[in-house]
């Protein structure tokens, strides 16, 4: 077992969002730790359903048939007691997860870092933000049931602003208007954007793609953001100067992005925006992104 897992891509996922506990979480909610943690000994040979992140986590360990390049670490605010039923549901998957942090009750954020996680996806708002605080691209997942698609490649799509990029020009249009964020962007077309909180989860998909098979590649990245022409131009060398290439870049100008990330066929989509959100989880997974203006 190897000592380190900086040559990995590490993703970091809560039991809420990998399994649906929503009837274990009612206990927790109704009556207390104890109850919970009686409820999961009763039922830790009752498998769990898969929750929102399950396919995602699928697609993801399904790309170490290719090399040992995905480690998922499980975060739980089980005990390691109460946790015996979620590893013996991780066992009847087959998902090769064996590393955790059971934290009895406590946040299992802390232990993000600790892990090298390079994105962390939660059912808990508060858990998210907390790990957006200590620099991780972190998002809360919308969809308490997993939303498959129809293929075997993983399409991990992203919003530009405050999510790959930072909230700097989303501040002039919240702030200014639209007319003086296109003035800004125009003007600004040939200074790089600063990075988001997703960069570095970006940057090291980026690296992992490069180490797969070019034809017929398993994994495919989009940008979906609002932005349209001109203020595309900024977008572009930014990333061209970060040099991250991404399969397919939707401008939509306005538009409701679900129907895109639909004929995408995304298995998550990121968004800051609540509003994106809500459109993209009738028709795939998302993660909303609590990081920029708009959630200040």
């Amino acid at each position: 077992m190897p000592k380190h897992l900086d040559d990995k891509l590490v993703i970091a996922v809560s039991s809420r969002a990998l399994f649906d506990l929503t009837e274990s979480n009612d206990v927790f909610e109704q009556q207390g730790v104890e109850a919970f943690s009686r409820y999961q000994v009763e039922h830790e040979n009752d498998i769990l359903a898969p929750g929102g992140a399950f396919p995602l986590v699928q697609k993801l360990l399904n790309l170490n048939q290719y090399g040992p390049f995905v480690e998922i670490i499980l975060l739980s605010r089980n005990s390691a007691d109460s946790g015996l039923r979620v590893f013996n549901s991780i066992a009847h998957y087959q998902l090769d997860i064996t590393r955790a942090a059971f934290c009895s009750g406590e946040s299992p954020y802390r232990y993000i870092s600790a892990f090298g996680s390079h994105l962390f996806l939660s059912m808990d708002p508060a858990d998210v933000r907390n790990a957006l605080t200590n620099n991780c691209a972190a998002a809360t997942i919308l969809n308490e049931e997993p939303s498959s698609q129809n293929h075997h490649q993983l399409r991990i799509a992203f919003d530009g602003d405050a999510v790959i990029f930072g909230d700097d020009a989303e501040r002039v249009y919240q702030e200014q208007g639209f007319e003086a964020f296109v003035e800004s962007e125009k003007a600004s077309a040939f200074n790089p954007l600063p990075g988001g909180p997703f960069k570095g989860f970006l940057s090291a998909l980026h690296k992992l793609q490069q180490q797969l098979p070019t034809e017929n590649s398993p994994l495919r990245t989009a940008l979906v953001t609002a932005r349209s022409a001109p203020a595309h131009e900024r977008v572009i060398r930014t990333l061209r100067s970060w040099n991250i290439r991404l399969d397919e870049a939707l401008f939509l100008g306005g538009l409701d992005k679900g129907h895109f990330l639909k004929a995408f066929g995304a298995d998550i989509f990121f968004d800051d925006q609540r509003v994106h959100c809500d459109s993209a989880s009738l028709h795939v997974a998302t993660g909303h992104v609590p990081h920029g203006v708009v959630n200040s």
